[in-house]
This record gives structure tokens, sequence and C-alpha cells, in this order.
């Protein structure tokens, strides 16, 4: 296991492959338990999610590597280990020896034999330092296998089991103590709306006791982008919509999900689905935020038991319906862009032509990225992996990959709609010298706003 804290990584720019000598192990554990306890906590937790749909995938694979040249972290490293299919190898033994038709035979002959805790401490790494669950390999891959999703079950055993990066599950543990994995309080989102409030001379609603629409932030946007408040208040009085923040369901950011703790998952999605009802929404708006999409849209049902008794939209989704049916006017603005696609909204979410309708309406000339849309290029960033400091390297190393991409449009302008996207966009810009700044759609948004009679 590669620890890039302890290890010495260099990136060769020519080949884009990371240099590594001095490999130092790190391995992340919580909880009391032995080996042996976590080995049976990990394979009992992996077979308790198999259903039919993961045999089938666990069967189809037919070890074509097609996966391989669709994962970033692939591409960077050259590293067999970092195969996107190879990451769900103790899946798989589970499978066979626990869940498989042949489960008897497997166990009985050994023909796959059983996970040990060495296989558990590098697959820590694999399946949560490597792999953003991006979606990239289950687009390319010919047999259709969900390998993202496959990714995102392991980890649930592996958090069972008491195995997931310490930064990672810190995070995870604030927020289901304090509401906000990075601290973003309700008694700092109120600070913040207020500051944001009389900076921009913009009305910002709170608490109303009723709302045809909840807006959501991120712990990102609330402590680092607050502007993105601003921003959407006055859109959304721009329109003249019922909307409101509530400081009882604010938090967009699902790190249950992304650590593998469904329980955790499920009272962070409640306590959204809950103010919605309390305050009869009809929509629920979700921030510049990819996961968040993912967490409610399309996995609030399932947490939730039944139907969700609104809509839900990234708000890049609602911008796009705005222009579309006129309530939305916006300025030209004269310039040629490159937009990076979050994968979970675009490729995982099916929201990729909704920017590119907002971009029109601003008049933007859009230079397409190479393997951009669907296919577009993951920053690296996301699944959690941007909170853990032992990947950073390898995070970097696929940021080059990025900047290259967009560098090569020759685009006056860099746009994202996801604000861990462009975090990580600034950080890695910063420790690359990259030199240039990732803009946010809704903030262009709301700078380029027509009233009424003008244009």
């Amino acid at each position: 296991m590669i620890d890039t804290t302890q290890t010495e990584i260099e990136l060769d720019h020519e080949s884009r492959r990371l240099s590594v000598t001095k490999p130092e192990e790190r391995f992340d554990v919580q909880g009391d338990m032995s080996d042996d306890e976590r080995v049976e906590k990990a394979m009992v937790n992996f077979a308790k999610d198999f259903g039919r749909v993961a045999a089938t995938y666990m069967e189809a694979c037919i070890h074509c590597g097609a996966c391989a040249h669709a994962c970033p972290f692939y591409e960077v490293s050259g590293n067999p280990r970092h195969t996107p299919i190879w990451k769900l190898e103790p899946f798989k033994q589970a499978y066979k020896r626990e869940a498989g038709p042949l489960a008897f035979l497997y166990k009985t002959l050994n023909f796959k034999p059983k996970v040990t805790v060495d296989e558990l401490k590098e697959w820590q790494e694999l399946l949560y330092d490597t792999c953003t669950m991006c979606g990239r390999c289950t687009l390319i891959c010919p047999m259709s296998i969900d390998i993202a999703t496959l990714v995102g079950t392991a980890r649930h055993a592996m958090f069972h089991a008491g195995l997931v990066p310490h930064e990672l599950y810190t995070v995870t543990e604030k927020a289901q103590k304090e509401g906000s994995p990075l601290g973003a309080t309700p008694s700092v989102f109120e600070d913040r709306i207020e500051w944001m409030g009389d900076e921009h001379e913009v009305e910002m609603n709170v608490n109303e006791d009723q709302a045809d629409v909840l807006v959501l932030m991120s712990s990102i946007e609330i402590q680092k982008y607050p502007e993105s408040m601003a921003a959407t208040a006055k859109i959304l009085n721009h329109m003249g919509k019922s909307w409101t923040f509530r400081t009882d369901g604010y938090e967009a950011t699902n790190f249950g999900m992304l650590s593998g703790n469904t329980g955790w998952q499920r009272d962070m999605s409640m306590k959204v689905i809950s103010a919605a009802e309390k305050i009869g929404a009809k929509l629920v708006i979700l921030p510049e935020c990819g996961h968040a999409y993912q967490a409610l849209r399309w996995q609030g049902a399932n947490m939730y038991g039944k139907p969700l008794p609104f809509k839900v939209q990234h708000i890049s989704e609602f911008l796009a319906d705005a222009v579309d049916s006129g309530a939305l006017k916006l300025k030209t603005v004269n310039k040629s862009v490159a937009f990076h696609d979050p994968c979970q909204v675009s490729r995982r979410g099916g929201a990729t032509p909704a920017p590119r309708k907002v971009l029109e309406a601003l008049g933007l000339d859009l230079k397409e990225a190479e393997s951009g849309g669907n296919l577009n290029f993951c920053c690296g960033g996301g699944g959690g992996v941007i909170t853990i400091h032992r990947a950073d390297s390898l995070r970097h190393g696929i940021m080059a990959n990025k900047f290259r991409q967009l560098d090569a449009t020759g685009a006056e302008m860099m746009v994202t709609s996801c604000s861990n996207c462009r975090q990580n966009f600034d950080e890695s810009g910063e420790e690359l010298n990259w030199g240039k700044d990732m803009n946010s759609l809704l903030e262009l948004v709301a700078e380029n706003l027509v009233e009424e009679g003008k244009r």
C-alpha cells in the first residue's frame, strides 16, 4: 500500500505516470476488534448486500480490461491494482465463497480463499483512495457492470468492519454529531446568511413556515464559497419564487453515503426530507454539489422508504428549466468557456444538457474538452477522496491531466457546477501552479440577470 503522505512521488508530465519510491504502509481502523473480527464483519456485510443484480455483475466480468483506461487513477499511475474491477476482488471472493451458485464447492475446495486482513488493508486504499465512484468505468464496460455502485456497496462492509480512512471517518462522524462535516452548524449557517445578505444587499429568506422551494447548501459553499448563498437568493428573488433556507434542514452533503454508513446516510437525508415536508415544499433545490445530487435525487427515496413528496433538482437543472421557460433572461457574455462536468450530476445523474443550456443562454462560446460531457474525465476529488491526505499525490496527478485537457480548448473562462470540484481545482491549481480560476455556473448566472425591460 502506498502512503502518499510518507512517500516520494513525482509526476512525469510527459507520460502522466507517477514515479513512486519508499512506500510506507498506513492502515486506518475504528473500534476495538481483532483482525479476525474485522474480516468476519466485512465478509458478512459484503454478502448481506448481494442481490440478483449484484450477483449478475459478479458473473458477467469477462476480464477485458476496458475499464482500466476509463479510470483516471489508472491513467495516472499505470498500476494494474488501480484497474476498477480489481477494486472489487474481496467482494468477488466473498460472493464466490458465500453467496454464489457454487459457493459450497468454492469454500470446500478453497477455489476462492478466505479474505485476509492483509487484503483488507490493501483494499481500504483501493476502495476509498483510488475511486471517486465517478462511473466512467461503468459507462465504458461492455457488460454494463455498474462498478461504481458496487464500490459504494463494498464501502458499506468496510464501514461495518471499522476500516475507513481516518480523515473520511472523522468528517462523517462530525456530520452525524453536529449536522455538518466542516463545522457549518446552524448558528454558523445563520451568521453566513446574514453576512452575505448584508454584503450583497439581497433579501435572504430563513426559516419560513411555508414555502414552495426549500434551498440546500453544502458545507463547502457555506464555509469556502458563501457567495453561492447570495447568488441563489438573488436568482430566486428575481424570479419571484416562494423559497427559504431552513436551519433544521440545510446541509446537502452526505458523508454517510461516501463513507459507507447507510444508517448515518439515512439520518442525514431525513433531516432534509423532514424540513421539506414541514414547510410543504414542492421542490428541493440542491446546490452545486455532485454527491449531494446522488444522495437525495437518486437515493433519497430509498432512505425515506417511499417516493419523495417533492421534486428534487440540481441547481443547474433548475436554471436550465428557467431559461427554457423564459422565466430567466440573461445578459450576453462574449467569452469562450470550457465546462467541467461533475461526474455525479452529468454522467451518473443524467443532467449533462442542463449546464450547456445555461451557457448558451449566457451567449458563451462553449469549447468542449477532450472526453467531455458524459465521458468527462473526473477531477479525482469526489467520493470523499479529497479528504484523504495519502491520496493527495494521485489526485494531483489526475488534476494535471484535467488541466491539460481544459488548457487544450483555448477557452478564456473555466466553469463548473460542483463546489467540491471547484475546491479541488483551487487546491490542486495552487499546488501545480495552474494559474487559472474555476468559476461557478450559479454565480455566473447571478451576475448576469436581465432586469425586466432591459437586455
